[in-house]
Order: C-alpha cells, then sequence, then structure tokens
C-alpha cells in the first residue's frame, strides 16, 4: 500500500514537474470602429428582421394621445409631467397595497432625474413609457414616521428641483419658512407612521434621499414605473396634466 501511494506522488511530481508553460512575447492589435462605413450583414439582418418588426410593432402600439408637450423643466416646484407621473403610481398602486397589507398609501415621493424624456403632444406610445422610464426601477412603499417626513419636507425645499410627489400640500414661504404642510389634508403628526411610495432606486439612498433608510419598514410591490405608466396611458385615451398648486414657493 505505501509503494503504491509513493508511485503516485512520484507520478504527480512528474507530471507538475513538466514545464509546458509558454511565454507571451508579443501582442498586436487595432481599433475597429463601429460606424455605417461597416457593411451589414446580410445573414445577420435576416435572423434580426423577424424579431425586430415584432417588436416595432409592440413598441409603436397607440395607448393614448397628449394635448400637448410636457417636460420636467417646466417649473420650479411642480410640473405636469411629474404630477401625471406621481399621481399615476398613487392611483395604481394604491389598490395593490391596500389588498395585501389593508392600509393606505399616504402620499408619493419621485425624483426629477427619473424623467428621462418630455411627453410629446399626439400619439403616446409603448415605446413613449420606455423613453419617460428607461430603468427597471420598482415601487416600493416605506413606512416612516411623521418626524422623518419632515426631514423629506426640508429635503424638498432645499433641493431646487420639481421632484414629483401626489397627496402632498407644500407652501413656502418666500423667506423659506413654511406656510402649509399638509398629507391627505391634514397637518403631519411627528409620531404618526405615514406610508410613502417611491422606488427602490430612492429608497436605498438615490439622489442623497438618505431619510428613507429611516424607515420602519418596506413593502415590495413588485410593479415597475415603466409598468405603472403603461397601465395609465391605457387607461386614459386623452393626456392633459396640469401644474397646480400642490408645491408653490410664495413670491412676497
Amino acid at each position: 500500500m505505501m509503494k503504491k501511494l509513493v508511485q503516485i506522488i512520484m507520478i504527480i511530481s512528474l507530471i507538475l514537474s513538466c514545464d509546458n508553460s509558454k511565454t507571451l512575447v508579443n501582442t498586436e492589435g487595432e481599433n475597429i470602429s463601429i460606424d455605417r462605413e461597416i457593411e451589414i450583414s446580410k445573414e445577420v439582418e435576416d435572423i434580426i428582421n423577424p424579431y425586430k418588426l415584432n417588436l416595432d410593432k409592440t413598441m409603436n402600439q397607440v395607448l393614448s394621445f397628449s394635448v400637448d408637450d410636457y417636460s420636467k423643466n417646466d417649473g420650479d416646484y411642480n410640473t405636469a409631467i411629474g404630477n401625471l407621473m406621481a399621481d399615476a403610481v398613487f392611483e395604481l398602486t394604491n389598490p395593490v397595497f391596500k389588498g395585501r397589507t389593508g392600509k393606505n398609501i399616504d402620499m408619493v415621493l419621485l425624483n426629477h432625474g427619473g424623467i428621462r424624456s418630455i411627453l410629446p403632444k399626439g400619439n403616446i406610445t409603448r415605446k413613449t413609457a420606455y423613453k419617460l422610464m428607461p430603468f427597471e426601477n420598482s415601487v416600493v412603499v416605506v413606512a416612516i414616521r411623521g418626524s422623518i417626513v419632515l426631514e423629506m419636507i426640508n429635503y424638498l425645499k432645499d433641493s431646487n428641483k420639481a421632484h414629483p410627489i401626489s397627496g402632498l400640500e407644500l407652501v413656502i414661504n418666500a423667506d423659506d419658512s413654511y406656510r402649509k404642510i399638509r398629507i391627505g389634508g391634514k397637518a403631519i403628526d411627528s409620531e404618526k407612521l405615514y406610508y410613502v411610495a417611491t422606488n427602490d432606486y430612492l429608497y436605498k439612498g438615490g439622489d442623497r434621499m438618505e431619510f428613507f433608510k429611516k424607515s420602519d419598514s418596506l413593502y415590495k410591490l413588485n410593479y415597475k414605473i415603466r409598468n405603472v405608466l403603461l397601465d395609465y396611458f391605457s387607461m386614459y385615451d386623452t393626456l392633459n396634466p396640469k401644474a397646480d398648486q400642490r408645491f408653490i414657493k410664495l413670491k412676497n
């Protein structure tokens, strides 16, 4: 037995001692620009075209009609397109949340930077939703105390961006003091637990929204923001969103 073990060890040692390594002595390379000058492969085109035609047909399906062009840069504190997106999240995700928990969403907060294109005048297609929201962000509901909501309010006041909100009324005086803060038409109770719908990127602290990390609990709805928009567009044959008084700053 010992003799056989020694033989095995010797064979392994012999194999390992064989120098089969190769040394790299030179490398060569060149940049190949990918542009319109590259000849199109007909074989590749023949494979891709059926899928492309089917995808184009799906993406160009008309879901609704927009009466005007809407941009996230249309206003300082709230915009028509931001209001549409926040209201859509509120309207379509609250029934899901209530069905699972028996509770209602109190407000919605999204981010200005998450709106990636305009809502163009004319036919609104599936492609429009993908342009508005190309990311895979999903809706989550975060339970936070009123004291943390007040941190959120301070963030909104100081951000100088029209972050989309729904369910919240915020009026700021010219000197940056608060004239009115309401959720669901009521003053904020610092001890009350509020259920805020947002997206998973912001929940993790995206756009410096660190206050979400102080939440009491998290509810994942498995509902992508893009799918919310697709469903919302399918529900309404005409889109005519408005900027309103939900978040304003007084001049005097």
